[in-house]
Formats: structure tokens, C-alpha cells, sequence
């Protein structure tokens, strides 16, 4: 009973800032309000799926994946380094890695303003070898390097809370069986690792799929990505309908991915494939 009575906060917090909104937005997709007076429609479900938005979609999920496969590519090693059986200073550099996470996310962004502009930090060290180099700010390049910046973190601490836990008498025993280190890792440490992994892919992965402020920031107008055109929609615009349904989408797309990530991970537990 009185497990019952302390889950009753939690359930109204849910209904009134998550149930609530999602039934708002939900109802703003499909119902149009005008002089006529309040109607159902799917026009702006139509929209959605007009050559300019499906557009708007592929490059956030192609930017999005990007940014994942480039976070898992650098963070799987860095958590295996902190994960290391002979390292001593382990908890110390989990701190400082987790550190400029402690600052404000607006800042960081900005800050890799000041770094790629054309007169930033790398332009003047660029300079000063002879090296002319092109325009770095306001690119593709520029959006994906802001996102692995600000998400790598969300890859490496999942992944390392796994290898952490990694019983080492497995990995011993697979060494005295013969198998080589390449052989370890493939057979017997990222099987194990990949509840981890598959945390971090959505950890990383859905909020670099809704970002505006990257987007915004380092690519200016020439990469509107979905949480661009979302915000347009609700503080721009005003068009609250379209924005609902590209939101209803957005939000269907990342369940979806999140579905088959963890069907995948359940498929795969304990290195089933391997």
C-alpha cells in the first residue's frame, strides 16, 4: 500500500507533463480549428510526406547515423581504455570525461563557433603553417562534429558501465584456451558489451535525429534539419497542426529505431551470433 501511495507523485508528473502534452500534440495533428469550427483532416499528415520534408527527414537520419557510427567508432575504444583491469586512475579520468558535461550545452556549441570561424583558433594555427584552409563553419562537417562533441559521452558511459562489470576469469579463460586478442574481443568481449552499445547507438542517436540548436548554430541556414523545421513550425510560423504531425512522426521513427535496437540486443545477449 504504501509503495502504491509514493508512486501516485510519479504517475501525476507523468500525466500532466507527458501524457497531456503527447494527447495536445496528438489532437492539434489531426484536428483543424477554423471559423467553421473544430474538424477532423489528415492534410497535415500529407504534408508531411511531400519531396521537401522527406528530404529535411533523410539528411537529419543521414547526419544522425553519421554522428552515431562516428561516436561508437571513437567511444568504444575509450571506454575499453577506461574499463582497463591495469589502469588505476580509472575513476579520475571517468570524471574528466564526464566533466565538460557539466557545462551549459549552448555554450559548448558556441564555443565550437569560435573555433571554426574563419578567423577562429584553427584557421590562425592553419595559417600560421601556410595551410589555407576552406570554409570549416556552416558544413555538414561542422553539424556532424558538434554532435559527436556533445553526445560521445552518451556512448562511452554505457558501453563502460558493461565492460566494467565484465567478469575477467572469461577473458582469461579464452586467453589460456588459445585465442589471440583479436579473437577475445570478437568472440567474447563485445558480445557481452553489446546491451551497452545498443544503449549508447540510442542514447546518441535520437537526440542527434530532434537537435536544432547544432544544426542552428553550426550549420546556419544551409542545413535545416527536423528539429529545425519543428521549432519553425511552433514559434515561427505558428502552423501548431504540421508541427504536431512532423512531431507524431519524428516520434513514431525514433520508437521504431529503439525497437529494433533492442530486438536486436535481445537476439544477440550473450553473443548468440558469435
Amino acid at each position: 500500500m504504501k509503495k502504491h501511495l509514493m508512486a501516485y507523485p510519479y504517475a501525476l508528473w507523468m500525466l500532466i507533463f507527458t501524457m497531456i502534452p503527447l494527447a495536445l500534440i496528438l489532437f492539434y495533428s489531426v484536428f483543424a480549428i477554423d471559423d467553421a469550427g473544430i474538424h477532423f483532416t489528415l492534410d497535415n499528415f500529407k504534408r508531411v510526406f511531400e519531396p521537401l520534408y522527406l528530404a529535411v527527414f533523410w539528411r537529419s537520419i543521414k547526419l544522425a547515423a553519421e554522428s552515431t557510427i562516428i561516436c561508437l567508432v571513437l567511444g568504444y575504444p575509450m571506454a575499453m581504455i577506461l574499463a582497463g583491469k591495469n589502469l588505476s586512475k580509472k575513476s579520475i579520468l571517468v570524471v574528466l570525461f564526464v566533466i565538460p558535461m557539466w557545462m551549459n550545452f549552448l555554450a559548448r556549441t558556441y564555443a565550437w563557433m569560435t573555433l571554426l570561424e574563419k578567423n577562429g583558433l584553427i584557421a590562425t594555427i592553419a595559417g600560421f603553417f601556410g595551410i589555407d584552409l576552406p570554409s570549416l563553419l556552416y558544413t555538414e562537417g561542422a553539424v556532424v562534429l558538434g554532435m559527436v562533441y556533445n553526445f560521445l559521452p552518451f556512448m562511452v558511459l554505457p558501453i563502460y558501465s558493461v565492460l566494467v562489470k565484465i567478469d575477467k576469469t572469461v577473458v582469461e579463460a579464452a586467453e589460456d584456451l588459445g585465442a589471440n586478442p583479436i579473437t577475445v574481443f570478437r568472440r567474447v568481449i563485445f558480445p557481452l558489451s553489446i546491451p551497452g552499445v545498443s544503449s549508447g547507438i540510442t542514447m546518441v542517436f535520437m537526440p542527434a535525429l530532434t537537435t536544432f540548436v547544432i544544426s542552428r548554430l553550426l550549420g546556419g541556414a544551409h542545413f535545416t534539419l527536423i528539429g529545425n523545421l519543428i521549432e519553425q513550425q511552433f514559434l515561427t510560423t505558428m502552423d501548431w497542426g504540421f508541427g504536431s504531425a512532423l512531431s507524431i512522426v519524428l516520434m513514431l521513427m525514433i520508437m521504431l529505431s529503439m525497437g529494433v535496437t533492442m530486438r536486436y540486443e535481445k537476439e544477440n545477449e550473450g553473443g548468440g551470433l558469435w
